[in-house]
C-alpha cells in the first residue's frame, strides 16, 4: 500500500470499491424473476439472463413476457382503475409520499443494483439518479394533492402502457409512473430487456407499502413484448428509445385513439463561444458525454466551437481526457463505466469505424481497458464534415464530434443540421449572447452554462425526430390527463371529387361576390386550373367553381410559408393587432359573407359570421396573454418555460360550418405564430376562400395563411407526409384520422385528429387550441449564487 506522501506526490486514486453484498444476497435469494402483475409476482416463465455488462456475470434470470402476459397485466390494470381514479387526490398523494419514503430507505441499495445491472458508476447512480427518482414521486404527490384546483374538470386517460430504455432505468420509471399515478391512472410497465433489475425491486417497494392491486405492473421482455404492448387494450403509450422504434409505434397506433408520448434520440449540439468559461465548458463536456458513457440521449455530442478559441478548447479537452478514469462501475474512483451490453459496444466501435473511414480523426483517452467487460475508451472525433455518419447519426457512447463555427448565426445553423431536436447546451459569458441563441435553436431543452440537468419540476422532451409530449412538471402532468369529452357533431358527406374534373366555368346560381373559389398561396391568388376544378352545388344550384389542389399546390403553400417565418418572430402584440384587424374587417363584410353562406345552404348564416367574427376578438386577445412559466427547479437556477410555435402546420378542416370551422382552427394556429397550409370545406370552399380579401386588407403578412381547395384527405395525406411541415391538425372521420397519424410518421409531426363538433359553442374555441398549437422549450439559465 503506497504511503501518504507517495499518494501526494503521485495524486493516483487508490481503490474506493462499494459494497454489493447487500444486492447479491438480493439477487442470490431470487434467481429468477416472474412478471409483477395485479399486486404479486408470477411464476418465472421462459425467459433471458440479464449480466453484468462490468465483467459479463450474470446477474439473474428474467421472464420473456408473452401476449398472455401483457393482456394479464392489461386486465389487472384495467380492473384496478375504477377505484384508483376515484380515490380522492389526497388519497393518491399518499401513496406517493409512501412510495417516495421507501426509495430514500432503499437509494443505496437501488443505486449498486442499478450499476451492476447497467454499468454506469455508482456516482451518478448513488447521487444524481435515485435522489432524482425519490423527487420525482415526491413532487408528483403535490399534483395529486392539487390536481382539481390545477386541472379543473380533467380526468385520467385510463390504462397507460409504457416503455423505458436501458440508459437511465429507474429515473425513467419514476418519470412515467409518477406523473401517471398522480393523475389517476393505472400501468402496465416494460423495462428495457437490458436493466429490468431495478423495476423489479421498484415492484417489490409496491408490495411493501401495500399499493392497490393492478394499479402498477410490470412486464419484462424484449421489443416482441413491448410491441405486444402497444397493440393491446391501452388508451396511451408513453415510450422512451430509438426514433426507429418511435416512427413504428406511431404507425401501429395511428387510428386506435389511443394518446401518445415519445421521447426519442438527440444529436444534441454544445456550443461554445469564445467569450465562454472554456475550463467549464471543458468539464461540461466531460459531464455530458463521458461520465455517463455517453448512453444519454440528450448528451452534447456535437460540439461547436468558435474558431478563434478552438484550439485552446481542444488542447484542454485533451488533457481533461487523459485524466479520466475507466473502470469498475462500482469503485468510487470511477469516471466512465461500462456500455450496457456487448451488442451495443459493437454498434459503438462500427459506428466510429465509418466515420474514422470517412476522413474523421479519432482523439482517444490512452486509458487502459479492463480486461473484461464492455467497455470503450472515451474520446473526440474532429475534421468530421456534416455528411459523415458520426455528424447524422447518434452513436450512443462515449464519442463526440469537434467542428468549429465562426459567427453565432453559423452556430446556429449548424445546431439545427439535425433531423433531431431534443437539447442543446449553450456556453458564453453574455447573457443576451446565450438567451438570443437559445431562442433560435430547434431543441425542447437548453442549458445554458450548464448541462445536462434535470428536475421533476422542469418539463422534458424534444421537437422534430426527437418526439412529442413532455416528461415532468405541469407538461408532463397534461400528458396523463384527459380534456372532458367534447360531443360530437355528424356532417354531411363531403362531396365526391374523384370523377372527371370538370371543365369550363359553372352555369348562373345565386352567389354574391366571386364565383371562383381561388387558391390563395404566399398572398396571391389562384385561379383553378382549367380541367382541373370541380362545381360547387348547394340546393341543386352550381354556385361556384373551385380548384382540385395537387402535390404541386401543397408543396408551393408550404414553400410560402416557409418564408414567411418573420410572423414567428413577431410580438403577441404585433400577432395581436392583426387578428384585431381581421376580425374588423371582417365585421365590415358581415352582409356579404352570410349572403355566400346563405346561399350554400348554411341555416343560420348570420350566426356563423357573427360568431366568427367574435373568435377572431378572442384570438386576438390570446395572442398576446398565453405565455409561458417560470420553474423553481434546481438551486442556482431558474428554468424558462417558453411556448413556440411549431412553424409551418396543416390544417384540414370540417365539411361543416364552412366559415366558422375554418376560422376555428386557422385563428389559433397564427395567432401563437404558426403559418399555415389550410384544406377548407369541400362542399362550401368560397366561404373560406373569400377570406383573402379580407386578409389582404389586414396587414397578414403573405404566406402566413394558404388556402388550397380540393379533397381534403388527399390533400390532407400529403400535408402529413410533408417533412416541412412539423405539425397537422386533421377534422374528420376515423379513416382520414388514421391516415394523417400513420403518414406523419415520416418525420414524427405533431398530430391532432378529431371529429367535427359545434363550432358555435364553447367547445369550438379555448386553451385546448393554444396549447395544441404550440411546443413548450424548458430553458435553464443560471440565477442567483
Amino acid at each position: 500500500m503506497p504511503t501518504v506522501t507517495e499518494i501526494l506526490e503521485t495524486m493516483e486514486y487508490g481503490p474506493a470499491p462499494e459494497a454489493s453484498g447487500e444486492v447479491t444476497a438480493w439477487l442470490k435469494a431470487r434467481g429468477q424473476f416472474g412478471h409483477f402483475i395485479d399486486g404479486a409476482f408470477t411464476k418465472p416463465g421462459k425467459g433471458f439472463p440479464t449480466a453484468n455488462p462490468a465483467n459479463g456475470e450474470v446477474l439473474a434470470k428474467v421472464s420473456q413476457g408473452t401476449q398472455k402476459d401483457v393482456d394479464a397485466a392489461v386486465k389487472a390494470a384495467r380492473a384496478a382503475l375504477p377505484g384508483w381514479s376515484k380515490l380522492a387526490g389526497h388519497e393518491r398523494a399518499k401513496w406517493l409520499y409512501a412510495i417516495a419514503r421507501h426509495i430514500q430507505k432503499r437509494e443505496r441499495f437501488l443505486a449498486v443494483l442499478e450499476v451492476m445491472d447497467n454499468g454506469k458508476p455508482i456516482r451518478e447512480a448513488r447521487d444524481i439518479d435515485v435522489p432524482l427518482v425519490a423527487r420525482h414521486f415526491y413532487h408528483h404527490a403535490g399534483w395529486a394533492e392539487m390536481l382539481e384546483d390545477e386541472f379543473p374538470g380533467a380526468k385520467p386517460v385510463g390504462v397507460c402502457g409504457q416503455i423505458i430504455p436501458w440508459n437511465f432505468p429507474l429515473l425513467m420509471l419514476a418519470w412515467k409512473i409518477a406523473p401517471a399515478l398522480a393523475a389517476g391512472n393505472t400501468v402496465v410497465l416494460k423495462p428495457a430487456e437490458y436493466t429490468p433489475l431495478t423495476a423489479l425491486a421498484f415492484a417489490e417497494i409496491c408490495a411493501e407499502i401495500g399499493l392497490p392491486k393492478g394499479v402498477v405492473n410490470i412486464v419484462t421482455g424484449d421489443g416482441e413484448t413491448g410491441a405486444a404492448l402497444v397493440a393491446s387494450e391501452v388508451d396511451k403509450i408513453a415510450f422512451t428509445g430509438s426514433t426507429e422504434v418511435g416512427r413504428a409505434i406511431r404507425k401501429a397506433t395511428a387510428g386506435t385513439g389511443k394518446k401518445l408520448t415519445l421521447e426519442l434520440g438527440g444529436k444534441s449540439p454544445f456550443i461554445v463561444f469564445a467569450d465562454a468559461d472554456i475550463d467549464a465548458a471543458v468539464e461540461g463536456v466531460v459531464d455530458a458525454i463521458w461520465f455517463n458513457q455517453g448512453q444519454v440521449c440528450c448528451a452534447g455530442s456535437r460540439i461547436l466551437v468558435q474558431e478563434n478559441v478552438a484550439q485552446t478548447f481542444q488542447t484542454r479537452l485533451k488533457a481533461r481526457l487523459s485524466k479520466l478514469r475507466v473502470g469498475d462501475p462500482l469503485d468510487k474512483s470511477t469516471d466512465v463505466g461500462a456500455i450496457v451490453d456487448p451488442v451495443q459496444l459493437t454498434r459503438i466501435r462500427e459506428l466510429v469505424a465509418k466515420g474514422e473511414a470517412e476522413g474523421a480523426v479519432l482523439h482517444q483517452a490512452e486509458a487502459q481497458l479492463p480486461a473484461k467487460g464492455c467497455f470503450f475508451a472515451p474520446g473526440f472525433m474532429t475534421n468530421v464534415q456534416p455528411a459523415n455518419i458520426v455528424s447524422e447519426v447518434e452513436i450512443f457512447g462515449p464519442v463526440a464530434t469537434l467542428t468549429t463555427f465562426r459567427t453565432p448565426a453559423e452556430a446556429v445553423e449548424l445546431a439545427n443540421n439535425s433531423r433531431y431536436g431534443l437539447a442543446a447546451s449553450i456556453w458564453s459569458e453574455n447573457v443576451n449572447l446565450t438567451l438570443d441563441i437559445a431562442a433560435k435553436v430547434k431543441a425542447g431543452v437548453v442549458w445554458v452554462n450548464s448541462t445536462n440537468i434535470f428536475d421533476a419540476g422542469a418539463g422534458f422532451g424534444g421537437y422534430r425526430e426527437s418526439g412529442f409530449g413532455r416528461e415532468g412538471g405541469r407538461e408532463g402532468m397534461r400528458e396523463y390527463l384527459s380534456t372532458p369529452v367534447v360531443k360530437t357533431k355528424p356532417e354531411a358527406d363531403a362531396p365526391d371529387l374523384s370523377a372527371a374534373p370538370v371543365p369550363g366555368a359553372p352555369s348562373n346560381g345565386p352567389a354574391p361576390i366571386d364565383r371562383t373559389a381561388k387558391m390563395y398561396i404566399g398572398g396571391a391568388q389562384k385561379r383553378p386550373d382549367s380541367g382541373y376544378s370541380y362545381t360547387v352545388m348547394a340546393k341543386g344550384h352550381e354556385i361556384g367553381l373551385a380548384g382540385l389542389g395537387n402535390r404541386k399546390d401543397i408543396r408551393n403553400a408550404v414553400e410560402a410559408a416557409h418564408k414567411a417565418s418573420g410572423w414567428g418572430k413577431a410580438t403577441g402584440h404585433n400577432r395581436a393587432q392583426v387578428l384585431y384587424y381581421i376580425a374588423e374587417n371582417l365585421s365590415a363584410r358581415e352582409a356579404e359573407f352570410a349572403a355566400r353562406l346563405k346561399a350554400a345552404g348554411v341555416a343560420k348564416p348570420g350566426d356563423e359570421v357573427a360568431t366568427s367574427i367574435r373568435r377572431a376578438f378572442y384570438y386576438a386577445a390570446q395572442a398576446d396573454k398565453f405565455d409561458g412559466a417560470v420553474h423553481s427547479t434546481k438551486s442556482a437556477h431558474v428554468t424558462l418555460a417558453m411556448p413556440e410555435p411549431f412553424g409551418v402546420m396543416g390544417v384540414a378542416c370540417p365539411d361543416d360550418a364552412p366559415l366558422l370551422g375554418f376560422l376555428s382552427l386557422i385563428l389559433p394556429a397564427i395567432a401563437m405564430g404558426n403559418r399555415v397550409v389550410a384544406v377548407p370545406s369541400a362542399s362550401m370552399p368560397l366561404a373560406a376562400t373569400d377570406l383573402y380579401q379580407v386578409f389582404d386588407t389586414s396587414d397578414l403578412p403573405g404566406g402566413v395563411v394558404n388556402i388550397v381547395t380540393g379533397a381534403k384527405d388527399e390533400l390532407a395525406k400529403t400535408l402529413a407526409g410533408h417533412d416541412d411541415v412539423a405539425a397537422i391538425w386533421y377534422c374528420g372521420g376515423p379513416d382520414g384520422a388514421k391516415m394523417t397519424e400513420a403518414e406523419s410518421a415520416g418525420n414524427l409531426k405533431v398530430t391532432w385528429t378529431f371529429a367535427n363538433r359545434d363550432w358555435h359553442g364553447s367547445d369550438g374555441q379555448g386553451r385546448d387550441f393554444l396549447l395544441r398549437a404550440t411546443q413548450v422549450k424548458n430553458i435553464w439559465v443560471p440565477y442567483g449564487e
